[in-house]
């Protein structure tokens, strides 16, 4: 029926049928092998009557004798007769010594060695194999051929298929009756059964199918004939027929091919083969022969998805049909399934449910959404449900089932299809829909019926088993289940824009979820109910967050978020989930992604107007709901949700500031370039905030408090190296107008951030390392310096101060400002009694010096030199004398008092 590429397919898959084989006729054989060793132990331990004694040993032994009674001599025909073959597990009584001494332990059998088990299993195998191909490809070559008619072709292949099936029953009893034991490593008579019997499944399906010589009705009686007949036969014959009897039949309709495909013939015959399979597996408990079956039958689906025109009825009958075997054959626990202890989720069971919902799911998609392929899908759902209700053994296809489900509906969303939805103006957009076609109607109904069904079923199932696990695999999917068609729906009819129906949609899915919660937090304890719990509560936050987002715009959704966090860790306080700590988390996470996808919150939408604008509500209002929000959760514990939950609230703050300095700065323009002001202000308010976290971090003892001030100390002290000393220094690179004399940017960038690293310093001393300390004061030293410097280049250029020479008076400036500057700090210092103060001031008057002898003697001149040294020569003597009587004056001892004597 396929022709081209699926016969190398097939023979793909007979050889891993064929390896499947071998593995399962090997497990057989040893297991044979081990029951005639216990055969041979139950012979050699079979108590043996000693002879009679003589008249002397007799009276010899007799005082050793035990009390117990020997056992009577064995009949002559019961000694020769060979026990019965016990097939349960006997412990043989114990022996006595002198009889466990007489009986020599069995010889244990050597193994096969290579050239046996080629000359007595592989050949036998292949020559299986090569019999039922020869078979196919007889028919193959005779229909391309034209040697033969139709009704010769099929009479010749039932002939075979009966040579071979006699063949192997045959020969099954001729080593039953010999007298010689057969070696059962070779299995013969299991392969010859098995080409028998794929030969004549490719027969009846080749006359019904090709030729037409038999109607449906009595090609799927002779289909289940050969079935039941297989049936029978692997009973007998163990695993290796079974697997090489089942991967014929499924490559059948590979190797026996068409130009014109029937479906309907098609699925109708690998229906009757998988309800053998499944049968026989279910007889025997052979697992891996319903893998194979479910493997081989999902795949036969995707021919039949690569025409142009989806045959959806044959399709969805596949798919039910083998759904409706597994379920009643597969499945533990269900109609005909084997037994399973309660509570247990068997893998072959749940894998088997979702494999068929899987082959639905992708009926649907390649028919693009067809109703009959959607109503076989919701079939298959609904089966699920009420499969896995019955039996906790398929519980894991309810996983399969919501992932499916979602797949339909989302795929559907975003389909470019123009059956779209009529959305009715008025007050209230959206309500009321009206479909285009009945398509859209359907999936309406399908998603309305789809979401009760999994969240009634996920808040009835907490209560049906003693497992931790059923549960909360039934409420996970009856939360995720709605939420994920809602959000499905919701993209496909309003286009993700504003919608206030969806909303109150949302609104109603929280209630429902927030009942659940109420209901299963006032039952008793029971297992997986916490999880439940919280998986329900995450479903009413979930379900809220949703309600926002439907019904806000940009920036307000992004405060919805941020106030859910809050609410969010208020809830936890009063209801104690743990899950609603880390719900918490998410949502500043959530809302810390959607700045990063668009840190202007709302487009170029933010306005103009300074401080009072966009970014503030978008920026501060989180931040503000991240710092209640860490309040309440730091009352229970200080665990990860925590820190997440603060560092949103430091990151949102900073941002803040961030984003409020560079509006200010730009006048709006955000993408604008940086400037002197935007980067003065930003090193201040990075300082501000690093001082602030400092001082809260002795109170909180929090890691993230802690981390937070020092990565905002290197982000200020970044700003400022690059920024203001380097990139937008009115001195070196920038030609900014610096203002006025005094109140200008000088002051905002070199002064104040001085003021506020000696205030971050003294913040730090005590509490962390003396270098980190020393490292900030330092640059407090450099910006006040850098200040002093740039303000009198100001006195002296205007308020550009780029452009322009420096005179002789300018230069003695410098050196009288840096002098002074000198002076003040080592006043400073020893008025406060500070050590650091007076190093500083060391630290300037030596940098005077140094420029007074490499600068000042080259390029001064005339009156100005001779002021720098001697104003230079004053202060250091002044200095000295300071240090002489003030801070280091040596105590002079008093001599020693001269006694006087009296007269």
């Amino acid at each position: 029926m396929f022709d081209g590429p699926f016969d190398a397919f097939a023979l793909i898959i007979a050889i891993i049928a064929f390896l499947i084989a071998i593995k399962a006729s090997s497990q057989a054989t040893e297991l044979r092998r081990k029951l005639n060793a216990l055969e041979e132990l139950l012979y050699a331990q079979r108590p043996v009557q000693p002879p009679p004694l003589l008249p002397a040993q007799a009276q010899a032994e007799a005082p050793t004798a035990t009390a117990a009674a020997e056992p009577p001599p064995l009949a002559p025909e019961a000694e020769t007769m060979p026990p019965p073959l016990v097939t349960e597990e006997i412990s043989p009584p114990p022996l006595e010594p002198s009889t466990a001494a007489a009986a020599p332990p069995p010889v244990p059998e050597a193994a096969p060695g290579f050239e046996e088990q080629l000359g007595t299993r592989w050949v036998v195998w292949i020559g299986g194999l090569a019999l039922a191909l020869g078979g196919f490809f007889m028919v193959r070559y005779s229909i391309e051929a034209g040697l033969l008619g139709p009704g010769v072709r099929v009479f010749l292949g039932g002939l075979f298929a009966a040579a071979l099936l006699g063949a192997g029953e045959w020969t099954r009893r001729k080593e039953s009756i010999s007298s010689i034991a057969a070696l059962p490593i070779a299995n013969i008579p299991a392969i010859l059964t098995a080409a028998g019997t794929a030969v004549a499944f490719a027969t009846i399906y080749a006359a019904y199918a090709l030729y037409g010589f038999l109607v449906p009705a009595t090609a799927f009686v002779l289909l289940g004939i050969v079935a039941m007949a297989t049936l029978a036969a692997a009973l007998l014959h163990g695993p290796a027929l079974a697997g090489l009897g089942i991967v014929g039949a499924f490559v059948t309709p590979i190797l026996v091919s068409s130009g014109k495909p029937d479906y309907w013939a098609l699925y109708i015959y690998l229906a009757v083969v998988t309800a053998a399979s499944f049968g026989l597996a279910r007889i025997r408990l052979w697992r891996w022969l319903a893998v194979t079956t479910i493997a081989f039958a999902v795949l036969w689906i995707f021919p039949g998805l690569e025409t142009e025109q989806v045959q959806v009825a044959p399709h969805a009958f596949h798919a039910i049909a083998g759904f409706v075997l597994a379920a009643l054959l597969v499945v533990c626990g269900f109609m005909f399934g084997p037994a399973i202890e309660d509570g247990e989720i068997e893998p072959v069971s749940s894998g088997a449910l979702g494999a068929y919902l899987f082959g639905a799911m992708l009926v649907v998609l390649s028919s693009a959404h067809a109703d009959l392929a959607l109503i076989a899908f919701s079939l298959l759902v609904g089966g699920t449900l009420f499969v896995a209700w019955r039996a906790p053994a398929a519980t894991g296809a309810l996983g399969a089932a919501a992932a499916t489900v979602f797949i339909v509906f989302a795929e559907w969303a975003v389909r470019a299809n123009p059956d779209m939805l009529v959305l009715p103006g008025g007050p209230m957009p959206g309500v009321g829909p009206v479909a285009t076609d009945s398509a859209v109607t359907l999936h309406l109904v399908t998603a309305a019926i789809f979401a009760a069904g999994f969240g009634v079923t996920g808040f009835l199932a907490q209560d049906r088993s003693n497992s931790a696990i059923i549960p909360v695999v039934w409420s996970a999917a009856g939360v995720a289940t709605p939420i994920a068609i809602l959000v499905a729906l919701y993209a496909r009819i309003a286009h993700l824009d504003r919608s206030i129906p969806f909303a109150i949609l949302a609104v109603l899915l929280a209630a429902a979820f927030g009942a659940a919660t109420e209901a299963l937090m006032r039952r008793e304890e029971r297992p997986g109910v916490a999880t439940s719990v919280a998986l329900f509560a995450t479903g009413t936050l979930g379900a809220l967050a949703l309600a926002l987002t439907f019904a806000l715009e940009k920036g307000w959704l992004t405060i919805a978020l941020a106030l859910m966090s809050l609410g969010t860790a208020w809830i936890s306080l009063q209801r104690p989930i743990p899950v609603l700590r880390r719900l918490a988390a998410v949502f500043a996470a959530i809302v810390t992604a959607r700045i990063v996808y668009d840190p202007r919150i709302v487009g170029d939408a933010v306005g103009t107007t300074p401080i009072f604008n966009w970014l503030l509500w978008g920026y501060g209002l989180p931040a503000a709901s991240f710092w209640g929000a860490s309040i309440f959760l730091r009352r229970r514990a200080d665990d990860a949700p925590l820190r997440v939950v603060e560092t949103a609230a430091i990151l949102f703050t900073a941002l803040l500031a961030f984003m409020e300095i560079r509006h200010f700065a730009t006048g709006g323009r955000m993408t604008a370039a940086p400037s002197l002001l935007e980067f003065a202000l930003q090193v201040c308010v990075t300082l501000a905030m690093a001082i602030g976290l400092e001082r809260l971090r002795l109170r909180s003892h929090s890691i993230v408090h802690d981390v937070g001030a020092v990565v905002l100390t290197a982000i200020a002290g970044l700003i400022s190296v690059f920024g203001l000393l380097i990139l937008e220094n009115p001195l070196l690179l920038s030609s900014v107008n610096v203002g006025g004399l005094v109140f200008n940017l000088l002051l905002l960038g070199y002064a104040l951030p001085a003021v506020l690293m000696l205030l971050l310093s003294y913040a730090v001393a005590g509490h962390r390392r003396v270098a980190y300390a020393n490292t900030i004061a330092s640059g407090a030293l450099v910006f006040a310096l850098a200040y002093v410097t740039l303000e009198i280049r100001r006195f002296y250029h205007g308020p550009v101060l780029l452009y322009g020479g420096t005179t002789s008076a300018e230069q003695y400036t410098y050196s009288i400002g840096w002098l002074a500057f000198g002076v003040v700090l080592l006043g400073v210092g020893i008025l406060v009694n500070s050590e650091r103060a007076r190093l500083a001031s060391a630290a300037v008057i030596a940098l005077t010096i140094f420029k007074a002898f490499a600068v000042d003697v080259w390029t001064l001149t005339g009156v100005y030199r001779a002021l720098s040294f001697m104003c230079l020569g004053v202060v250091l003597v002044a200095i000295g004398w300071l240090y002489q009587r003030i801070l280091f004056r040596r105590q002079v001892t008093p001599p020693p008092a001269v006694p006087q004597t009296g007269s």
